[in-house]
Parts: C-alpha cells; sequence; structure tokens
C-alpha cells in the first residue's frame, strides 16, 4: 500500500497548477485533467490530515486566489467536505 499525500504536496500542486495557468503554459481543459487526477490520487491514496485541516488548506487557497470559488467548491464535494 502507498503513503498517503500530504496536505503540503496537495497545497503545493495546486498552486503549480496556478503558476502554469497564469504563464499562459496550460490550457483549461489540461488544467482540469491535472486536477482530476490530483484528487483521484487523493481518494486512491488517502490524504495525511484531518478534515480540519484539509478544510483550512482550501480556504487559505481560496483567500490566496490559487483556487477559484468553483474549484473550491469541486474540490469540497469530491473530497466529501460538504
Amino acid at each position: 500500500m502507498t503513503n498517503p499525500v500530504s496536505i503540503e504536496r496537495f497545497v503545493q500542486a495546486l498552486e503549480k497548477l496556478k503558476v502554469e495557468m497564469d504563464a499562459g503554459t496550460l490550457r483549461h481543459g489540461e488544467y482540469d485533467q491535472r486536477l482530476a487526477r490530483a484528487i483521484q490520487e487523493l481518494r486512491e491514496r488517502g490524504l495525511d490530515a484531518d478534515r480540519s485541516m484539509v478544510k483550512a488548506a482550501i480556504e487559505g487557497l481560496s483567500q490566496r486566489g490559487v483556487i477559484t470559488a468553483s474549484v473550491r467548491t469541486h474540490l469540497e464535494k469530491r473530497l466529501g467536505l460538504t
């Protein structure tokens, strides 16, 4: 069995997606695919954080503009946080 994904690694992955989108090196379709892969990895391997830590990380990403409100809602739904 593989180790769970750390919350720090998940946050870094989303920050990297944001940087690539801002730089224009990532199209919306590619963003969606990579986000889906990141979520699938979390669902398969689990996340090495409790529910409150995950919610706080998503809130922080949203406040810093790393993710949009729709991505936030999507993450919360797919991760079972709503």
